[in-house]
């Protein structure tokens, strides 16, 4: 055996001692850049339900497939190079662009607000030219879906990757690829479950007895729970998406909205007794939430602005 190969394999035992090590560091790691992008994974999951509300029902759980299958291809193939090479070449540039992210956020959460209240007539001509083939609609549902699932798990990688920004690269790496698969199998695994409640209360109405109740009790629920996912997706979007503009603010040597923000919700704290971190907590989401609806608002009506002036 070579000097050269077995310098090689030293080598390589070196490094696999070191990722032995590093693995319980990894792992923590991990965990932590999942837990700090929970509010879009959140928002995911509350989003892609309504990719495949009204499809039949034996084409929902192969939609929600290939739609994993895009979000990995999103986060694994271009996203996690990109943040490699960002964490690299350009550290200094990743607050801006979690910034730019979360302005998407706010933007996204205050259109579906406003279009609630307001319709877009947009939105109603696009209605008017959906193709109605069911293969062209399963198309363009998965095609819809991936392109929204790309923002937020740009979204969800740079906030993972902000978390992780001192430990080395490769760790990064290892990170951002478990995060990836953890996020994915989460978010389209209760996606799945969420789409076939219905066909697993059916089955059960079926059945004698408390089954049968259980059944009538999932079938009844599926409207609510889909209206609540809409609603708590549009609330953690802009939570999430006033939160990193609000920090990332600090960041830039702006204490304003974060340190009244902060204030506020350590006064909440301090008098909510027992529940007062429950209570500090949820003050300090709802206001970077109006803190996202305030700047989401401005930019609809700034893009609206410019819109008209375009006509």
């Amino acid at each position: 055996m070579s000097v050269g190969l077995i310098a090689l394999l030293d080598d390589v035992a070196a490094m696999a001692k070191l990722a032995a090590s590093s693995l319980d560091d990894v792992s923590a790691a991990a965990a932590k850049a999942s837990t700090k992008a929970a509010g879009v994974v959140i928002d995911d999951a509350a989003v892609t339900p309504r990719y495949v509300t009204g499809l039949t029902p034996d084409r929902e759980l192969p939609i929600v497939y290939r739609i994993a299958l895009g979000s990995l291809r999103n986060k694994l193939l271009f996203l996690l190079p990109a943040a490699l090479l960002l964490s690299a070449l350009a550290p200094w540039a990743l607050t801006p662009l979690l910034m730019l992210g979360g302005a998407y956020l706010c933007f996204e959460g205050a259109e579906k607000l406003i279009g609630k209240w307001l319709p877009h007539e947009a939105h109603e001509a696009e209605a008017l030219v959906q193709p109605t083939d069911a293969a062209q609609v399963e198309q363009s549902t998965v095609k819809g879906a991936i392109r929204t699932d790309f923002i937020l798990s740009a979204e969800i990688m740079a906030i993972a990757l902000a978390s992780v920004a001192d430990t080395p690269l490769w760790e990064q790496g290892v990170i951002l690829v478990v995060v990836s698969l953890l996020i994915t199998l989460a978010v389209y695994g209760v996606v799945a479950l969420i789409v076939k409640l219905d066909d697993i209360g059916l089955h059960l109405c079926r059945r004698d007895g408390l089954t049968r109740g259980l059944g009538a009790l999932l079938v009844n629920a599926m409207p609510p729970l889909l209206a609540g996912l809409t609603v708590v997706g549009t609330a953690a979007m802009l939570w999430v998406g006033g939160g990193i503009v609000v920090h990332g603010l600090e960041e830039l040597g702006l204490p304003f909205p974060g340190h009244p923000i902060a204030h506020l919700a350590e006064q909440a704290g301090a008098m909510g007794g027992a529940l007062g971190s429950v209570l500090g907590w949820f003050t300090g989401a709802a206001l970077a939430a109006l803190s996202g609806l305030v700047l989401g608002g401005v930019i609809v009506l700034a893009l609206s602005g410019v819109a008209k002036l375009r006509h």
